[in-house]
C-alpha cells in the first residue's frame, strides 16, 4: 500500500512538472475566441495582455520553465476571457 502511495505522488510530481500542453492550447483557443468576438477592436488592452502572457509563457516553455510557463499560460487565458467579457458586455450580449 505505501508502494503505491509513493508511485501515486510521483506521478502527480511528474505531471505537474512537465511542459504545460493544456495550458497553452486553452490560452491559444481563448485568444482566438476574443479575436473572432472583436476583442482587437472593443477590448484591446486586454487581448494585448493576453497575448504578452502567451508570448512570456512561449519563451519560458522553450527554456524548460514549465511552472513558470504555465503560470503565464493560465493569465493569457485570464485575460482573453476578461477581453471576451468586456466586448460581450459592450455588445450588450
Amino acid at each position: 500500500m505505501r508502494n503505491c502511495i509513493i508511485v501515486l505522488l510521483l506521478a502527480g510530481l511528474a505531471a505537474c512538472a512537465g511542459p504545460p500542453v493544456q495550458e497553452m492550447s486553452d490560452a491559444r483557443q481563448a485568444i482566438a475566441v476574443a479575436r473572432d468576438a472583436g476583442a482587437a477592436e472593443l477590448a484591446g488592452s486586454d487581448l494585448a495582455a493576453a497575448e504578452k502572457f502567451l508570448e512570456q509563457a512561449q519563451d519560458k516553455l522553450n527554456r524548460r520553465a514549465y511552472a513558470l510557463a504555465r503560470k503565464d499560460a493560465e493569465q493569457a487565458k485570464a485575460k482573453a476571457l476578461e477581453a471576451l467579457a468586456r466586448v460581450k458586455a459592450e455588445q450588450g450580449d
